[in-house]
């Protein structure tokens, strides 16, 4: 059943959010549900009613809120944020089948839903893993049209909620529940009292000995089974003192001007997965197609140097060279099966972070017109060489072997879609926060020649910002 969408502005002024909580339930008391069903009788009805407001700090505000689901994405460029609480509307499956089949049902659910409505969630990395129970609250994929949410886009603040009804369901049930809602919501976002509780432990899945194994079986494949890239994973596991908001490590992220993406959902109290990814999967604007090539790691500290000295060790680097290549070979190959006008650049950049950084090659392209929908661009994008390898499939089975956890939605694509747009980042740089337990997510791409020593010094250093905020030390 297709929806259609009213967005209700309830005043031009901006207002404090404690008043714009009021001004809210105002307008949905006042609301004419009656009349707006009247011409739209077979349809599901999606009612967005936002107030401008004053600047907030919006991780603040989240962090102070005690209704679940709980998601929060900013984008690279820090000009599009969103922090979301409640479910008016929900894409979710949790079942078997493959990654493709997972898409599919995906974009079918999109493809429904109005243009103009965002849902922000994530996928597991492979579905036809079997999945560890710290992923209980994960499903296959899931998306979060949220009940309330507070939004920074084109330099403007607004809290808003979505009425979403349906026909065969009362809509003053509905709209009782977001008022019950909005009387819920805190409006204060001080959150400096917040504290990580005792760290009794950390260690790792696998242990250095076990990666070092695990890297030599995977080195092999280059000759045994003609894989020319496979990237591996590990957990690094930190056991607290109890339970906590995992929201602390977003709100004390050291690093503010990396260009990363923020991605953060906790579907339920003390369970969340949160991503720092440098990443992009792809951006989409109706046919119009951004995505990168990102592969090819220089750690600051290692080389004891700034951005000047990484930049010209990775530019010299025949091993990174070789690793970026293959993504970006990869990425435009795949491309080609659904694009056209693909303008990948020629001189490979390198994107800096505090830490480290990255070889990074940036790609536009024109979707052809039967491949104008997520499922299609997911399908063929994800995983990347650089989280995947190549050739893909044989990647895929070698990871599930060699790996001795599942990945969850680690690595995964993780951000928000709508019918006609979306935006994705790779889940790397990533965290599940389990009760007390925390598993930290990070890998090293292998090619013909790495050093497994050398790649757990990688995946060490790609935790580097999480585990900082542990004031812990590896």
């Amino acid at each position: 059943m297709s929806e259609h969408h009213k967005i209700i502005t309830s005043s031009e002024e901006t207002l404090s959010l404690q008043k714009a909580v009021s001004r809210l339930k105002e307008v949905l008391s006042v609301f004419d549900y009656k009349s707006a069903f009247s011409h739209h009788l077979d349809q599901n009805l999606l009612i967005t009613i936002s107030q401008p407001v004053e600047p907030s700090e919006i991780t603040g505000w989240l962090c102070r809120q005690k209704v679940y689901p709980k998601l929060f994405w900013m984008n690279r460029e820090k000009d599009f944020s969103v922090a979301g609480i409640g479910t008016a509307d929900i894409i979710e499956f949790d079942g078997s089948g493959n990654n493709d089949a997972c898409f599919k049902k995906f974009g079918a659910s999109v493809a429904g839903k109005d243009p103009s409505a965002r849902y922000f969630g994530g996928f597991h990395f492979n579905n036809q893993e079997k999945q560890n129970p710290i992923w209980d609250n994960f499903s296959s994929f899931s998306f979060v049209l949220p009940l309330i949410q507070l939004t920074f886009e084109h330099n403007t603040f607004s809290l808003s909620c979505h009425l979403w009804l349906e026909s065969s369901v009362d809509p003053e049930t509905k709209i009782s529940a977001i008022t019950a809602m909005l009387d819920r919501v805190v409006t204060d976002s001080n959150c400096s009292s917040m504290k990580l509780p005792e760290l009794l432990d950390l260690s790792y899945n696998p242990d250095e000995r076990n990666w070092i194994e695990q890297c030599q079986k995977a080195l092999l494949t280059f000759t045994s089974c003609g894989m020319e890239k496979i990237m591996l994973a590990r957990q690094t596991i930190l056991e607290f003192s109890s339970s906590f908001s995992p929201l602390i490590f977003l709100l004390q992220y050291p690093y503010p001007q990396n260009a990363i993406y923020r991605f953060y959902f906790e579907p339920a109290e003390h369970h969340a997965f949160f991503s720092f990814s440098p990443e992009r999967l792809y951006k989409r604007d109706n046919n119009m197609l951004l995505t990168e090539a990102l592969a090819g790691t220089c750690s600051k500290e290692t080389i004891q140097g700034g951005d000047i000295q990484a930049s010209e060790a990775l530019l010299n680097s025949e091993k990174d060279i070789r690793e970026h290549k293959f993504v970006k070979d990869m990425i435009y190959q795949e491309l080609l099966k659904i694009c056209s006008d693909i303008d990948m650049e020629k001189e490979v950049q390198v994107l800096q972070l505090n830490r480290l950084a990255h070889l990074y090659t940036s790609c536009s392209a024109k979707l052809k017109p039967e491949f104008q929908n997520d499922s299609e661009v997911l399908k063929l994008l994800h995983p990347t060489p650089a989280v995947g390898g190549v050739p893909k499939t044989e990647a895929m089975k070698h990871i599930m072997d060699l790996e001795p956890f599942s990945r969850g939605w680690y690595a995964a694509p993780v951000g928000w879609v709508s019918r006609d747009a979306a935006e994705f980042s790779v889940a790397i740089r990533s965290a599940l926060v389990n009760g007390r337990f925390a598993y930290l997510y990070s890998g090293a791409g292998l090619v013909q020649g790495s050093n497994p020593f050398s790649e757990w010094e990688e995946v060490d250093q790609k935790i580097g910002d999480i585990l900082a905020i542990t004031r812990q030390e590896v």
